[in-house]
C-alpha cells in the first residue's frame, strides 16, 4: 500500500514518537528498579588493597585502601568490582581484595555511639572522623548497631557514617 504525499512523514513521526515513548518507559522502569534496590557494600579484606582506574592489574593505580574500609558496589565484572568510596570517588578493585563483612566509616568530626537508638541515650563512646566500625545490625530507621575495634558497641546515627 502506498502512502499519499504528506502521510509518510506523519506516519514516520508517529512511529518515532511511539519508539521514544517506549524507550523512555523502559529507562524509567530501570531507574525505578535500581533506586528501589538496596545499596550493596563490601569492605577491604586485605591489609592493603589497590584501587585502579580500570578493571586490570595493568591499569593506573589510584588509591591504597586499608583493611575494613567500606566501599559501595557500582558494578562487578570478570574478577573486578567498580566501587565508590566515602568521598564519592569511583575506581576498580580486584574481587579477591573485598569482603562481604560490613563496616561503616565515620564521616562527621565526632560520632557518638549510644547505649540505645535514641539521641537522648547515654553516650558509650565518641569516635573520630575516618575511623571504621564493624556493622553488627543493619540500620533500623536512622540508627545502626556497630562495634569499635576496642570492643565497645553501641548505636550510631546513620547520618554520621558512610556504608549504610
Amino acid at each position: 500500500m502506498r502512502s499519499r504525499p504528506g502521510q509518510a512523514g506523519t506516519r514516520a513521526a508517529r512511529l518515532a514518537r511511539a519508539g521514544a515513548l517506549a524507550l523512555g518507559l523502559l529507562v524509567a522502569s530501570g531507574l525505578a528498579t535500581s533506586t528501589a534496590r538496596a545499596q550493596e557494600f563490601r569492605s577491604v579484606a586485605e591489609a592493603v588493597a589497590v584501587g585502579h582506574d580500570g578493571p586490570s592489574a595493568k591499569s593506573k593505580r589510584l588509591w591504597l585502601l586499608g583493611r575494613g574500609y567500606p566501599l559501595q558496589v557500582a558494578v562487578s565484572i570478570e574478577g573486578w568490582t567498580k566501587v565508590r568510596d566515602a568521598t564519592g570517588a569511583l575506581y576498580w578493585i580486584e574481587n579477591r581484595s573485598l569482603s562481604t563483612a560490613r563496616t561503616v566509616l565515620v564521616r562527621t568530626p565526632v560520632a557518638s555511639l549510644r547505649e540505645s537508638p535514641s539521641d537522648s541515650a547515654p553516650v558509650v563512646l565518641r569516635v573520630a572522623r575516618d575511623v571504621t566500625l564493624d556493622l553488627l545490625e543493619p540500620a533500623q530507621g536512622e540508627w545502626a548497631r556497630v562495634r569499635h575495634r576496642d570492643g565497645t558497641s553501641g548505636f550510631v546515627h546513620a547520618n554520621q557514617v558512610f556504608g549504610l
